[in-house]
């Protein structure tokens, strides 16, 4: 991390919200670092550029707005923007959709009443009945800050317990990050990583003001290292489905397909499954792991 980097972790170590206008800084200031003149059809004039990747005036071109207009907003001033300037830069920085939704978060906030500190995440009765009706099938309710809410026992055989955890440590940041079990579990634990801290990136775009998600990567970012490094990237986002590799302690290797479908309801909620192609190993071995539901956590001292 650079010293702005470190001063951010050293605010949010306290759990204090984050500062929406340093985040809107460093996210455009990251977003335009990684891009080169000839990557958008510029002419690269002289040897020695004393910035990585494009300069401000580069951006300010493309997008179509004056250079003192860009600088204000690259210094978090997002004030008064409109939203088809956002739209200009965010193609000029060939944004994806998710970035695009984060720089629209950070520069023109919804208002929204504030939400009590200490609210509960809840998930309804039905989405339970659900979850214990996909026999066969790991499954679980993840919320804001990557909250484990609900899961079924499949997952519990394919993932450990988590009822044996404090509520505080349901949460794929503090597993991913803090437990060298999960990081075992994971064959590509990296990639696991970043969509966590990606996710955590989203969220903290949402809402700022949100004092346990600044209080959770303050945590992280004093105990892991790699969480630093993930967060100082300020990449973002959103993984609806995809391969996940595992290693599991009984049953070997696996590799599931992942399904994550966001709920519509206002709860920031998201219903994940996993499955395994039909015949395939993982397939016997997921349904091996089905049929001993919990007693798979009991057989291995972790996970």
């Amino acid at each position: 991390m650079d010293g702005r980097d470190e001063e951010a972790g050293a605010a949010v170590a306290t759990g204090r919200p984050l500062d929406r206008r340093a985040e809107l800084s460093e996210f455009l200031r990251s977003r335009r670092a990684r891009l080169k003149p000839e990557d958008v059809g510029l002419a690269a004039f002289g040897r020695h550029r004393r910035v990585p990747g494009l300069r401000r005036e580069e951006l300010a071109q493309l997008a179509g707005v004056s250079v003192a207009y860009y600088t204000r907003l690259e210094q978090g001033n997002g004030r008064n923007v409109s939203a088809e300037v956002l739209d200009s830069i965010a193609r000029a920085l060939r944004l994806t959709d998710a970035e695009h939704a984060h720089l629209t978060h950070l520069a023109k906030p919804k208002a929204h009443t504030k939400k009590p500190v200490a609210r509960q995440q809840q998930v309804r009765p039905a989405l339970r009945q659900l979850l214990a009706s996909l026999d066969g099938v790991p499954a679980y309710i993840v919320g804001r800050r990557a909250e484990i809410l609900a899961w079924n026992r499949t997952a519990a055989a394919l993932f450990g317990d988590w009822a044996e955890l404090p509520p505080a440590e349901r949460n794929w940041a503090r597993l991913t990050f803090l437990r060298p079990d999960y990081r075992d579990l994971f064959v590509d634990w990296e990639q696991k990583a970043i969509d966590i801290v990606c996710a955590l990136r989203m969220d903290a775009g949402r809402d700022p003001d949100d004092a346990r998600l600044s209080a959770l990567v303050g945590e992280l970012s004093v105990k892991s290292e790699e969480f630093r490094r993930l967060w100082a990237t300020h990449d973002v986002k959103e993984k609806s489905h995809g391969v996940k590799r595992m290693r599991h302690p009984l049953v070997g290797d696996l590799a599931l397909n992942f399904e994550s479908f966001r709920l519509t309801d206002g709860s920031d909620q998201s219903l994940v499954t996993y499955h395994a192609e039909p015949d395939s190993p993982s397939a016997e071995s997921l349904r091996l792991l089905a049929s001993w539901g919990t007693d798979a956590t009991r057989s291995v001292p972790s996970v």
